[in-house]
C-alpha cells in the first residue's frame, strides 16, 4: 500500500509538471496581451498588469499631444492588433481553408475506410499497409514536388494551393477504418437486406455512427491546418488577401517594432481562442472518439 501511494503521488507530480509546461506559454501570451510595454520588459504587474494609461509613442509621432495619446495597455494592444492588420480577413481565410480541407477529407476518408474495414477484395491488406506507410512520409519531403505541380497548373497564390494538397488524409482513413472495425457486421448486413447500396450504407448508416470519431478527426485536422505556417508560406508568395492566421501574425510582426510584444500577443491570443473554444465544446466527444477507435 505504501509503495502504491508513493507511485500515485509521483504520477500526479509528473502530471502537474506537464500541465505547468503546457499552460505556461498560454499564460504568458494572454498576460502580455494585457500589459504595457514597460511592464512586459520588466516582468512586473502580475497577470493583467496595472492597466495604468501610458503614452502611445506612435500617436505622438503623428503630431498629437501626449494627453490625447494616453491609452490603457489592454485597449492599446487589441485595438492595434485589429487596426494595424486585416485580422478578420486572416481569420476568415483560416476558416475557409480548414473547413474546406476537413469536409473534402471526410468525403474521401469515409468510403476508403469503409472499403478497408468492411469489404473483402484482393489486395486489401496491401492497400492498408500503403496507408500506414504514407503516415511515415513527412510533408516537407513532398513539398517541392507539390509546389512544382501547382505552379505548372497556375494554382500558386490561390485557395486551391492551400486546400488541394491536403484533401486526402491517410490519418483520417486510418482513424475511420479503426472506428468502422468496431461497428457490428450485422448492422451492415441488415442495411444490405433492405436494399441499400454500398454507397448508401457509407453515408446513411456508417456516417451517423461515426460522429464521435469524426469530431476527434476534426480537432486533429483543423488544429493542424489552422496552425500551419510552412505550407502557406511556400504557396502564398505575395497576395496578402490569402494570408492564413500564422502568415498574418508573421506579417503583422514585420510591420511593427520588433519589441512591441503586446499587440503581437494580442493577435496570437485572438488566433488561438477559436481552437481552444472548439476543443472545450467538443472535448467529451473528442475523448470518446479516440477511445472508441482503439476498441475492437
Amino acid at each position: 500500500m505504501m509503495r502504491s501511494g508513493v507511485g500515485e503521488t509521483f504520477k500526479h507530480i509528473v502530471l502537474l509538471i506537464g500541465v505547468v509546461i503546457v499552460i505556461a506559454p498560454f499564460y504568458m501570451m494572454v498576460s502580455y496581451s494585457l500589459k504595457s510595454p514597460s511592464e512586459i520588459q520588466t516582468g512586473s504587474g502580475g497577470f493583467a498588469g496595472s492597466q495604468q494609461p501610458f503614452v502611445d509613442e506612435y500617436c505622438v509621432k503623428l503630431g498629437n499631444p501626449e494627453t490625447a495619446c494616453k491609452v490603457r495597455p489592454a485597449v492599446y494592444n487589441y485595438v492595434t492588433a485589429f487596426s494595424k492588420a486585416p485580422l478578420l480577413r486572416y481569420l476568415l481565410n483560416g476558416v475557409v481553408v480548414t473547413v474546406s480541407i476537413f469536409l473534402i477529407q471526410v468525403v474521401v476518408a469515409l468510403p476508403c475506410a469503409y472499403a478497408l474495414s468492411k469489404l473483402t477484395f484482393y489486395g486489401r491488406d496491401v492497400v492498408f499497409s500503403l496507408v500506414l506507410f504514407c503516415l511515415l512520409i513527412p510533408v516537407h519531403a513532398i513539398a517541392l514536388p507539390l509546389y512544382i505541380m501547382l505552379s505548372k497548373v497556375g494554382l500558386i497564390n490561390s485557395y486551391a494551393a492551400l486546400i488541394v494538397p491536403w484533401t486526402i488524409s491517410v490519418f483520417g482513413i486510418f482513424l475511420m477504418r479503426q472506428f468502422f472495425m468496431t461497428v457490428p457486421d450485422e448492422l451492415i448486413d441488415a442495411a444490405r437486406m433492405d436494399g441499400m447500396s454500398e454507397f448508401s450504407i457509407v453515408w446513411r448508416v456508417m456516417l451517423p455512427t461515426a460522429v464521435p470519431a469524426l469530431l476527434a478527426f476534426a480537432i486533429f485536422s483543423v488544429v493542424a491546418h489552422w496552425n500551419d505556417y510552412f505550407w502557406p508560406r511556400v504557396v502564398i508568395t505575395g497576395n496578402q488577401d490569402l494570408f492564413t492566421p500564422p502568415l498574418g501574425l508573421r506579417d503583422f510582426r514585420g510591420d511593427l517594432d520588433g519589441n512591441d510584444y503586446g499587440p503581437m500577443m494580442a493577435i496570437a491570443t485572438v488566433i488561438v481562442t477559436p481552437l481552444v473554444v472548439a476543443f472545450l465544446i467538443a472535448q467529451r466527444r473528442f475523448i470518446e472518439g479516440i477511445t472508441l477507435t482503439g476498441m475492437k
